[in-house]
């Protein structure tokens, strides 16, 4: 049996709010609009980024959404050039991913991020050799679609009920149980615990030992 665990990364391996928050400002600035209302922001964080424009300019011409999401992309590209992105892994995060590989667990990333976003985040913090599978925005519909997990448990060989979810946002709850994977929960991201359960969550961690003891009991 391949037990697999699947993280998503920006509010639950790193903390990169900072970073969303000043290129989405930038990104809206360029385009001479409003900037949005920080706390939206970081409620669709987790979403593909044209989805997330989509959400946070919704009276905006198709052309200029096209146009903010790609000044993000752009800022957060130049902000990591020239060494100013900050996106720190949370504490213990670091030593729970190299236990579980350590045990035998498969582990895979499912993100938001790009292709590029991802491999610059996990190459800055030593971590992509653990990981089998990298599954992103570039590749896949949006969460909470299903494709990403169900893309993982292909590469990783393991089925619905031998694999974990584990996120901070109801997008990652809704993709776990539309792959009918378990939905872990943590609370140091960018949803409430209350969202996490309302959204299907099995098991919500509020710090990182709640999280690694759910993991060890996970059959």
């Amino acid at each position: 049996m391949t037990k697999l665990a699947v993280f998503d990364c920006d509010g639950t391996l790193v903390d990169g709010q900072a970073d969303v928050l000043w290129a989405m400002n930038r990104a809206f600035e360029l385009a001479q609009m409003p900037s949005p209302d920080p706390s939206e922001v970081r409620r669709l964080v987790g979403l593909s980024l044209p989805v997330a424009i989509r959400e946070l300019a919704p009276e905006a011409k198709h052309h200029q959404q096209v146009e903010i999401t790609e000044n993000y992309k752009t800022a957060f590209r130049k902000r990591r050039e020239e060494g100013l992105l900050h996106e720190p892994l949370y504490d213990g995060i670091a030593e729970l991913l190299r236990d579980l590989h350590a045990k035998g667990w498969s582990l895979a990333v499912a993100t938001g991020k790009s292709d590029r976003g991802l491999a610059a985040c996990l190459t800055g913090h030593g971590l992509t050799d653990l990981f089998v599978s990298l599954q992103t925005a570039d590749r896949h519909p949006s969460k909470p679609h299903p494709a990403m997990l169900e893309a993982a448990l292909f590469e990783a060989g393991a089925q619905p009920a031998d694999a974990v979810m584990i996120g901070d946002t109801s997008f990652d709850m809704q993709m776990a149980s539309a792959a009918r994977v378990r939905a872990v929960g943590v609370s140091w991201g960018y949803h409430s615990p209350d969202d996490l359960t309302a959204t299907g969550a099995d098991f919500v961690a509020h710090t990182m030992g709640d999280l690694r003891e759910e993991l060890d009991r996970f059959a």
